[in-house]
């Protein structure tokens, strides 16, 4: 059973579109981890990537990985890394920025149009864009690559910089959007995109129904605000709901579930404190107005990346929700309901986990952020 505290186990060691059930052909197992339910092999299915961010498996059982110097590439179901696709846009690569999440049309199959999040350069600084274009047929670029949104204002920071991409059932694409650590009060601020979840169409215009769309003095695109450094976003599959989740600052990581035109809080309240170690806010992790995060991290974690599982290879995980963690080396899996964290259970990995992903196979697959990165792949122990 789980417990409704974190509990690290003993050291014994999108979903994303598909339309068949193949996936790449793992390297021999690395080692076994004993979980609560079951003993998980931890496999290796490539390596060599530097500092990758993101994966996407392509209907063909394939996959697509962004490292953050600026390559996207094609990892074969044998585990083969291809070289860089070309047409990806110009990306800033300095401190936290570079090419950072990637996602597919939900017409893919009819349309082959792939997005990319990343870090641009442009009028005041460096800002978090998204650009989508052409898979082309061999493989090898990404053709007639148009950018579709620009997150502003531009600054000269390069922290917090959040970046995940999610598409909603209606076809309307999320976009997280992080404070810039140095210019935080302006998560708070309708003006701009920093410190924000932000709701475009598939082609970068605005859906008429936005909840700041048409009032005078705040940026349409704003669906949340409030918002920290949130770099991990994946729908519920049972409620359709966007859940995010987002670093604090010394503790006080959190889980929300952002919805329209709704205060998430930060700098105003926060579970954390200050890198000075002074209180946010009161220090009570409250403030009039905002919305609670339905599940917080003291000390901080460092989430990135997360799946809802809903495969059948792991049984008793049917149902949870699997974030990484940076700083704590780790994989989380969250008991879950429609509003609650019930219960929660660490599995040590001693890697960097900066994006998890269900396989078509129903194994879970990770990107461990380091320079030699690695793709994982997590199945039962045979």
């Amino acid at each position: 059973m789980l417990l409704p505290n974190r509990l690290p186990l003993p050291a014994a060691g999108c979903a994303a579109l598909v339309l068949i059930p193949a996936a790449v052909t793992p390297a021999p197992a690395q080692e076994s981890i004993k979980t609560e339910f079951s003993t998980v092999q931890v496999e290796t299915v490539a390596d060599g990537l530097n500092h990758p961010w993101a994966l996407v498996f392509l209907p063909d059982g394939t996959s697509l990985v962004t490292e953050r110097p600026g390559r996207l590439r094609l990892i074969d179901e044998e585990g083969k890394l291809g070289g860089p696709i070309s047409g990806v846009p110009k990306v800033i690569a300095s401190e936290q920025g570079g090419l950072f999440d990637v996602a597919l049309d939900p017409k893919f199959s009819q349309n082959r149009l792939v997005y990319l999040s990343y870090f641009e350069a442009g009028d005041g600084g460096n800002g978090v864009a998204v650009a989508r274009g052409r898979l082309s047929d061999d493989l090898k670029s990404l053709e007639n690559t148009q950018v579709i949104f620009r997150a502003e204002p531009k600054t000269d920071d390069d922290k917090n910089i959040g970046s995940r991409l999610v598409f909603d059932p209606d076809g309307t694409l999320f976009v997280t959007v992080g404070d810039r650590f140095s210019h935080m009060e302006q998560a708070q601020e309708l003006d701009g995109d920093l410190g924000k979840v932000v709701r475009i169409n598939a082609d970068g215009s605005i859906p008429k129904d936005n909840p700041f769309a048409g009032r005078k003095g705040a940026r349409p695109e704003i669906w949340s605000y409030g918002h920290r450094n949130p770099q991990a976003a994946a729908l519920d599959p049972q409620t359709d709901k966007l859940w995010i989740v987002e670093h604090g600052p010394r503790g006080g990581d959190e889980i929300n579930i952002p919805e329209a035109g709704k205060n998430y809080g930060w700098p105003l309240a926060s579970y954390g404190v200050h890198y000075s170690g002074q209180p946010v806010g009161k220090g009570t992790g409250k403030a009039p107005g905002t919305e609670q995060p339905i599940h917080h991290w003291t000390p901080s974690i460092a989430p990135s990346g997360m799946a809802f599982y809903t495969a059948d290879l792991f049984p008793k995980w049917k149902g949870d929700l699997f974030v990484g963690a940076l700083k704590a080396k780790e994989l989380v899996r969250l008991d879950v309901s429609e509003t609650a964290v019930n219960g929660e259970e660490a599995i040590k990995l001693g890697h960097r986990i900066r994006d998890v992903r269900q396989g078509p196979d129903g194994a879970l697959y990770l990107l461990t952020d380091e320079a030699d990165g690695k793709v994982l792949r997590l199945v039962p122990k045979s």
